[in-house]
């Protein structure tokens, strides 16, 4: 019998609540198949199905289609950023340039490094990317606004580079192990501290 038909993939009647297990089960039989050498491209909502153990209308009944499903289990392998808590730029900075490159999941070891080609072949995949870190950029580019606005940071701070000058140094460090003798603990405030000598109103 097809998926399409089977009694666990009946079209719900109103008001009946996801299932919350069903979601992890979909997402977390994505991350898996990622982790084990799955590329984007390769990667089918048939196999995830499988994985998860639903049918394909179950994972099409939640998202519109595979890119909108890798971008909730993208997201959900980072977990959510850090909340500035607004009294301090710099302790606002330091918090989130220390989760810069930082996933809460063990899986993203396996499976971030391989995006990155992939992003960087596919302009699709590398709009899936920017779809992730914009929201993480846009709390950044707030704290660094919000320096100006209250002049402790320059008039004129190109506020897109700041942030880059910020981000870069973690990025490498955590992706690539650039340099074995930084300590990783002190990268965060290291960095902020050096980049705000540069940007402070003088």
């Amino acid at each position: 019998m097809s998926d399409m038909t089977s009694t666990a993939d009946a079209p719900r009647p109103p008001g009946r609540p996801r299932s919350v297990r069903a979601d992890e089960a979909i997402i977390g039989a994505t991350l898996d198949l990622l982790a084990e050498g799955n590329t984007l491209e390769a990667l089918s909502i048939e196999a995830i199905a499988a994985r998860a153990g639903v049918g394909k209308a179950t994972i099409y009944r939640r998202w519109s289609g595979k890119d909108a499903l890798l971008l909730d289990a993208l997201r959900t392998l980072k977990g959510q950023p850090p909340e500035p808590a607004g009294h301090s730029v710099r302790d606002d900075l330091v918090l989130l340039v220390g989760a810069v490159g930082h996933n809460i999941d063990p899986r993203a070891a396996k499976i971030m490094p391989c995006l990155v080609p992939e992003v960087n072949r596919s302009p699709d995949r590398y709009q899936l990317y920017q779809n992730i870190i914009e929201p993480r950029r846009k709390l950044m580019r707030e704290v660094l606004r919000r320096g100006v606005a209250s002049g402790e940071l320059r008039a004129d701070l190109d506020v897109e580079l700041t942030m880059a000058l910020l981000t870069g140094p973690m990025l490498i460090q955590r992706m690539l192990r650039w340099h074995p003798e930084l300590e990783e603990r002190m990268l965060p405030e290291q960095i902020v501290d050096l980049v705000l000598d540069g940007v402070r109103a003088r």
